[in-house]
């Protein structure tokens, strides 16, 4: 598979796409969608982006739900931004829990790596859009732009950065959408 290196948009998934709740999404009843992300997604599209996911999901590995039961969340939200006219092109997770010390769990950048493989693009031309310093970190250690949304736990996350940090910093996906498109020179 192949994506137009500066054309590829990662986004984490809770507090991103959907709202976060404080544990886990456990079913597909629980996915909110943040409001205007659908269309956010739907409006990278529309110019040309690719679109996909890297999102933590050790609530798999904690037992606190079944692979086949995320797949249905993520089923669930892909219908959801379908509708509004947008696609998720490939979602990746891990499902491991922290202590594992895995690759792929972010703030390691082995999802990064797998994506930017994937789609035979450039590490540094890929912005990666999230609202946790787990997503801003994972970007950071591969070379990837790291975007900042204060949504989900984006507002505490940037308080907790203290004055020295200066991320890159939107209010919502929508706004990380119009800036992706303008730069893009749609």
């Amino acid at each position: 598979m192949t994506a137009q290196a500066g054309r590829l948009v990662v986004l984490d998934r809770d507090g991103v796409i959907n709202q976060a709740p404080d544990t886990y999404v456990l079913s597909a009843r629980d996915w909110i969608p943040i409001e205007g992300s659908p269309d956010a997604i739907a409006a990278l599209g529309r110019n040309g982006f690719t679109v996909c996911v890297a999102t933590n999901q050790s609530c798999i590995g904690r037992g606190l739900v079944s692979r086949d039961e995320i797949d249905l969340i993520h089923q669930k939200m892909c219908e959801r931004i379908e509708r509004a006219g947008g696609r998720i092109d490939k979602i990746w997770l891990c499902p491991h829990r922290p202590e594992r010390s895995c690759d792929c769990r972010k703030p390691r950048g082995g999802m990064l790596l797998e994506i930017a493989e994937y789609y035979g693009v450039p590490l540094a031309s890929i912005p990666v859009v999230g609202d946790a310093a787990t997503d801003l970190e994972a970007a950071a250690s591969v070379g990837a732009r790291g975007i900042l949304v204060l949504t989900g736990k984006g507002q505490d996350t940037l308080a907790a950065m203290g004055q020295n940090a200066e991320p890159e910093v939107y209010a919502d996906l929508g706004e990380v959408a119009a800036m992706l498109i303008d730069e893009a020179g749609n």
